[in-house]
């Protein structure tokens, strides 16, 4: 396969997790600014947000202040912000054009009508009480990508470098989401075991769809814990660390030439899903888990670097 090819299936793939990602993360800001709270929630839940989606710098040099309105918008539709929603939608649908023939009708016609419905949405009328909405809608059009790849495109590699881009996002997304109850109870350690403490842990994981099979995993309530050890180290939670690097590393075996040494990359890769498999929570929360979550995030990154390096993206 041409590295092109690979690279603008890779991209096609995780940009369209990367919008679904973006709107999980606005679905955890919104369930925080709804909370009763003495202080200025606006300006504690969207600054979380914010940070945890590496948005923060870009945004604070265009506004001074956290704005539901502002974020909204550039969390949504501001073209400069490379991971905003409009963004995102943009460039998977002009990677999905490029490569027309190597991907299915079914995939070309959910990415390009995504795209289309996208811009139905006013930009200047959206306000908190219509985010869930659009919240909904892109993670619909999301699940509806991923079921046209997973059920109509062949498995070559062309679906390995689909399944890696989607992987490597969606983990990086999971990190990133945890890592929100770092920025919001850093400033107000007081509120740990709290009723808000429960309430927004209870929003992390309905924003990674993990409620409900948490109540079905673990019994007793909202423990800090077992979330975190749900989202980490759950062989069992589709959306945790160690289930996605579990895909990463079948679809990187599957690229793997007979005869031929795999490249660097593949093993980066076995060391995060070695960690991944010894890790133990007691040790994640000695060390502290933001600090966890920022190594992880760092080498995932490293990893999507060294993909491209070793698959000759960028010819």
């Amino acid at each position: 396969m041409l590295g092109r090819t690979a690279n603008d299936l890779f991209w096609m793939t995780r940009y369209i997790e990367r919008a679904e990602n973006m709107a999980r993360l606005l679905d955890v800001g919104y369930r925080i600014v709804l909370l009763p709270r003495a202080d200025n929630p606006d300006q504690e839940g969207w600054r979380s947000t914010l940070l945890s989606a590496g948005c923060d710098d870009g945004y604070r040099a265009k506004y001074d202040d956290y704005d539901t309105a502002h974020v909204l918008h550039y969390l949504l539709f501001e073209p400069e912000n490379p991971s905003s929603i409009y963004a995102c939608l943009t460039a998977a649908r002009r990677n999905a054009r490029i490569q027309r023939t190597a991907i299915t009708r079914e995939m070309w016609e959910n990415v390009n009508r995504t795209w289309q419905e996208f811009f139905d949405f006013d930009s200047s009328r959206i306000t908190l009480n219509e985010l869930p909405q659009v919240v909904d809608w892109i993670k619909e059009r999301s699940a509806s990508f991923r079921g046209a790849l997973l059920g109509t495109i062949l498995r070559t590699d062309g679906f390995q470098f689909c399944q890696i881009g989607t992987f490597l996002e969606r983990a990086d997304n999971t990190a990133r989401i945890l890592d929100v109850k770092y920025y919001v109870l850093l400033p107000q350690a007081e509120l740990v075991g709290s009723g808000i403490d429960s309430v927004q842990w209870a929003s992390i994981l309905r924003s990674v769809s993990a409620h409900r099979s948490y109540g079905w995993v673990y019994r007793g309530g909202f423990r800090p814990w077992n979330i975190a050890d749900f989202l980490i180290l759950s062989r069992k939670m589709p959306r945790s660390l160690w289930s996605c690097y579990q895909e990463i590393m079948t679809a990187l075996d599957a690229l793997v030439v007979p005869d031929s040494g795999p490249p660097a990359c593949h093993q980066l890769a076995r060391e995060i899903v070695q960690d991944l498999a010894n890790a133990e929570m007691t040790e994640i929360f000695q060390t502290g888990l933001h600090e966890f979550l920022i190594d992880f995030i760092s080498r995932n990154n490293r990893l999507g670097h060294e993909i491209a390096a070793a698959y000759h993206f960028n010819l």
